[in-house]
C-alpha cells in the first residue's frame, strides 16, 4: 500500500466512523429531548449495533495497515494530515485496547444509565441509580487499565477530556484557586447581600422564555438554520457537523434567568462547533480540541460576556418587553448586581462565578477518591453533602439537589468536571488578550458581537483539533496558561461589586 493509497483509505474510513457517530449522536439527542420514556431498550439495541460497527472499523486490519504506513511516512504528509493521524492514533489506541464485547456493552450501559438517572433524579432515588453508577466507574477504571496499565486510572480519565491533565496538575490548579477564592468569598459574605428577589417575582411565561432564547441566539450571532434549541432536564450541546449543532435548555416559571444563561452557555459551545474550519469537516479534527477549551468558550459567553454590565444593558429592553411585570422597573445596574450576586448555593449550573469552582472541586475530589479506592459509590451522597457543608457552607436537603443533580456520570463523563473550572480560567486569560486589540464593551454595547466572535474564530474556532490544547491556547494568548488571570478577574469584579 502506497502512502497516498493509505491516506485515501484512512480518510474514507474516518468518514464512515463520522457517519456512525452522527447516527449515534442523533439517537442520544432524541433520547434526551423527545423520545418516549420507555424507548431505552429499543434504542439500546440500535446503539449496540452502531457501536459494534464503529469498533470493527477502528480495529480493522486494513485501517491498522494504513495507519502504520502513514506513521512510517509521516514526513511526506501535510501538517493537517500528520495531525489527523496523530489524533486518530491517540483515540484508536484507547478503543483498540478494549475487548469488543466490553466496548459494545458499555455503550448499552450508558443508554440505560441515562434513562435510569432521569427517573432517579425525579424520584430522589439515588439507590436506583447507584448500581449503574458503580458499573460506570468500574468499567472506566478497567478500560483505563487496558489502555495505560502503567498510569493511575484517574490520570487516564482526566487526559481523555483534557490532554496532558493529571491529578498533580489539577491539584495545583485547584489549590491556586482556593487560595484566592475562599478568602475573597469570606469578605463578600460579610457584606450586605444584594437584592435579587425580582428575578423570582411571580411566574415567567415559558412561551416568553422561548422567545427570549431565540433573541439571545441572534445576539450571539448563531445561525438558526444551523442550530436549534431542544428542552431537557439538564442542558447540553451536541454538534454533528458545522451546519447541524443542537443546543438545549430548560424553562422554569420561577427562574427565567436560569434559562437565559443556559442558552448563552450552550450557545458558546455551539459557536465553537459552527465555526470549525471548512477543510476539517468529516475529519477527526473538526469541532473542539478538548473539553477544557470547549468550556472556555461556553463560560466565556455565559459569564465574561453575558454577566457584564454592557451585555445586561443591551438585553434589558428585551427582557422588559417580554417580562414587563417582573422587570419593567428594574435598572441595568440592579440587573447587573443581581445576576452577579455571590452566594454559596446547592446547584452547580445556577452557581455564581465566585463559588462555581468550589462546586467543581467537590466533584473532582469525589471522582478521585472513587478511582483511588478511598471511597465507594454508596458513600457518594454522604460525602457530597459533607463537602458542600465544608466548602460552601450549605446543607444539602436531598439527593435530587445533591449527588443526582448532574447528568455527566450517567453519560460516562468521568473526569470531565475539571474542564469547567479550567475553561473558566482559560476564558479569563483569552479575554485579557482580546482586550489588547478589541474594544469588547463597545462591541457589546453596539449589539454587534462580530468583533468578539471574529477574534475567537481566528484564534480558536477555525483551528478545530489542528493543535493540542496547550499549543492552541499558547498561540491564542501568546503566553503560557496562568490561572492568575482568572483569580485576578474574580477579585477585581467582586471587590468592585461589593465595595471591598
Amino acid at each position: 500500500m502506497t502512502t497516498q493509497e493509505a491516506l485515501a483509505l484512512f480518510n474514507r474510513k474516518n468518514q464512515e466512523l463520522h457517519a456512525l457517530g452522527h447516527a449515534t449522536g442523533v439517537l442520544f439527542y432524541d433520547a434526551e429531548t423527545v423520545a418516549p420514556r420507555q424507548s431505552a431498550e429499543g434504542r439500546g439495541k440500535t446503539i449496540e449495533y452502531l457501536s459494534g460497527k464503529s469498533y470493527e472499523i477502528e480495529t480493522s486490519e486494513e485501517l491498522k495497515e494504513a495507519v502504520q504506513q502513514l506513521v512510517a511516512d509521516k514526513a511526506s504528509l501535510s501538517f493537517r494530515d500528520r495531525r489527523q493521524v496523530e489524533v486518530f492514533v491517540r483515540s484508536n489506541e484507547y478503543v483498540a485496547s478494549i475487548p469488543q464485547d466490553e466496548y459494545v456493552a458499555y455503550s448499552s450501559l450508558i443508554n440505560e444509565a441515562s434513562a435510569v438517572w432521569r427517573d432517579a433524579k425525579i424520584n430522589n432515588d439515588f439507590a436506583a441509580f447507584a448500581p449503574y453508577l458503580q458499573r460506570i466507574f468500574d468499567t472506566n477504571r478497567r478500560f483505563a487499565g487496558y489502555y495505560r496499565p502503567d498510569k493511575e486510572p484517574y490520570d487516564v480519565q482526566l487526559d481523555q477530556f483534557e490532554q496532558g491533565l493529571t491529578m498533580e496538575k489539577a491539584d495545583a490548579f485547584f489549590t491556586a484557586l482556593k487560595e484566592r477564592i475562599v478568602p475573597l468569598l469570606k469578605k463578600v459574605q460579610q457584606k450586605p447581600q444584594i437584592d435579587d428577589d425580582f428575578l423570582r417575582r411571580s411566574a415567567y411565561s415559558v412561551a416568553q422564555q422561548r422567545e427570549l432564547s431565540k433573541y439571545l441566539m441572534g445576539v450571539l450571532t448563531i445561525d438558526p438554520d444551523c442550530c436549534v434549541i431542544g428542552e431537557v432536564e439538564h442542558p447540553f450541546t451536541t454538534g454533528f457537523n458545522k451546519k447541524d449543532v443542537r443546543i438545549t435548555t430548560h424553562y422554569y416559571p420561577d427562574a427565567a434567568i436560569s434559562s437565559m444563561y443556559s442558552v448563552i452557555h450552550e450557545g458558546g459551545h455551539a459557536l465553537y462547533e459552527l465555526h470549525s474550519g471548512d477543510e476539517l469537516e468529516d475529519t477527526v479534527l473538526s469541532g473542539g480540541v478538548s473539553m477544557g477549551v470547549h468550556e472556555s468558550q461556553s463560560r466565556f459567553f455565559e459569564n465574561l460576556i453575558g454577566r457584564s454590565r454592557a451585555f445586561l444593558a443591551l438585553v434589558l429592553p428585551k427582557l422588559q418587553e417580554l417580562f414587563p411585570e417582573q422587570l419593567g422597573s428594574v435598572t441595568a445596574e440592579e440587573l447587573y448586581r443581581a445576576v452577579n450576586k455571590a452566594q454559596p448555593s446547592l446547584i452547580r449550573t445556577e452557581a455564581d462565578e465566585l463559588t462555581y469552582a468550589l462546586h467543581i472541586l467537590v466533584r473532582y475530589e469525589l471522582e478521585k477518591a472513587i478511582f483511588k479506592g478511598e471511597a465507594k459509590v454508596e458513600d457518594l451522597p454522604r460525602l457530597w453533602n459533607e463537602k458542600y457543608r465544608e466548602y460552601l457552607g450549605v446543607e444539602v436537603p436531598d439527593d435530587r439537589s445533591g449527588v443526582l443533580q448532574d447528568t455527566h456520570w450517567s453519560n460516562g463523563l468521568v473526569g470531565y468536571f475539571p474542564s469547567y473550572a479550567l475553561g473558566s480560567a482559560y476564558g479569563a486569560q483569552l479575554l485579557a488578550k482580546m482586550k489588547q486589540t478589541v474594544d469588547v464593551d463597545a462591541a457589546i454595547a453596539s449589539g454587534d458581537l462580530h468583533p468578539i466572535t471574529a477574534w475567537l474564530e481566528e484564534r480558536i474556532w477555525k483551528h478545530g483539533g489542528l493543535y493540542t490544547p496547550n499549543e492552541l491556547l499558547e498561540r491564542a494568548m501568546e503566553a503560557p496558561f496562568d490561572p492568575k488571570y482568572y483569580t485576578d478577574y474574580l477579585e477585581k469584579k467582586f471587590s468592585e461589586i461589593y465595595g471591598l
